[in-house]
């Protein structure tokens, strides 16, 4: 009679069913996908900014100043006058030079045509030809020394600072001032030798300078030295800048960033890499939500992130979050997938 009731309990659960306990879910993980990026390798460098074109404009002679066309920091077109000095005494033997011509030109007409009826000699005839032929090369002379006495602007460009006046007695290579061309800027920099097969005209640049702040100055790789220094065994790299707003100054220090080998590859967060001695490993997670445990290969290192040469395909889920609650061949709970954009309270919050 004990057993009976048992019995009957026994046979009621078995008409019912028996419901085994559901089996317990994986470790919560968050993922993220490897993404396709264009990356680049850098190599940094120092370099200074020169103008395009730069002179220094300074006195051919000596001479008063008469006359200045020009102001501090002034912009000015090609061939527009900046200084003239003074022309009385170079005027007049011009006038003086311009009149003998005229005379010798008059003597020389009038002894072609006494040749021409055998009135006169040969010998005169030549002579005339030569004294028209010496004050025509005095005058050129004459007038090349008076343009000495008008400095004109090689270029467009800006004028620096002012350093003569109005009145000063100035002699040959005294600087007057300077002008740059900065419609477009020279970067010189020297790059380690080791990068020389990687370097070509046309590969693009970025330069920051302090004063500038962040801003981030583009450009391009104009010219490689032909001569690698034998002491620093670098080689000098001059790249182009454009400079439309002219903002960039001649003189100042840049920092370079040198893009080379340009490509798209797939980059994953830093905190998804697993290091165990000088190899690097991945728990991807595949569509049933099982990990398998991956060698890669892995490329540049980016704030935060990682670039994936060998072992991963664009698309496929890594755990970043919780790698040390997983083994190979587990199952997961996926809680969110981490796209870059959110902290990770955010994610735990918000979830996928």
């Amino acid at each position: 009679m004990v057993r009976f009731p048992s019995l009957i309990l026994f046979a009621l659960i078995l008409s019912f069913g028996v419901h085994a306990e559901p089996p317990p879910e994986g470790p919560a993980v968050i993922v993220a996908e490897a993404r396709l990026r264009p990356l680049a390798d850098r190599v940094e460098a120092l370099g200074t900014l020169k103008a395009n074109e730069s002179v220094a404009i300074t006195a051919n002679v000596t001479e008063v100043i008469t006359a200045i066309h020009f102001d501090d920091g002034e912009r000015v077109q090609r061939d527009q006058v900046l200084v003239e000095m003074d022309r009385g005494e170079q005027q007049a033997l011009l006038d003086e030079a311009i009149a003998r011509l005229g005379e010798a030109e008059r003597q020389y007409e009038r002894v072609k045509s006494l040749v021409a009826q055998r009135s006169a000699s040969e010998s005169l005839f030549d002579e005339r030809r030569r004294d028209v032929e010496t004050t025509r090369a005095l005058v050129v002379a004459i007038r090349a020394r008076l343009a000495d006495r008008v400095i004109k602007a090689p270029f467009d460009g800006v004028v620096g600072l002012r350093n003569i006046s109005l009145g000063a007695l100035v002699e040959p290579g005294d600087l007057i001032t300077t002008i740059d061309d900065d419609s477009v800027m020279k970067l010189d920099f020297a790059v380690p030798s080791v990068y020389l097969t990687t370097l070509a005209p046309g590969m693009s640049i970025e330069a920051r300078a302090r004063a500038y702040g962040d801003k981030v100055f583009t450009g391009a790789i104009r010219g490689i030295d032909s001569r690698v220094d034998p002491v620093t065994r670098s080689i000098q790299v001059r790249a182009i800048i454009p400079n439309p707003e002219r903002r960039l100054r001649p003189g100042v220090l840049m920092r370079v960033d040198l893009r080379r080998n340009e490509r798209d590859a797939p980059v994953i967060p830093e905190a998804a890499l697993v290091q165990v001695g000088r190899d690097h490993f991945v728990l991807v997670v595949d569509a049933e939500g099982l990990v398998e445990r991956r060698r890669v290969e892995i490329g540049t290192r980016l704030p935060g992130a990682v670039e994936i040469r060998d072992g991963l395909g664009v698309g496929e889920r890594v755990v970043s979050h919780g790698q040390d609650k997983v083994r190979p061949g587990q199952a997961v709970r996926i809680l969110a997938v981490d796209d870059g954009q959110r902290t990770l309270r955010e994610m735990l919050e918000g979830g996928q």
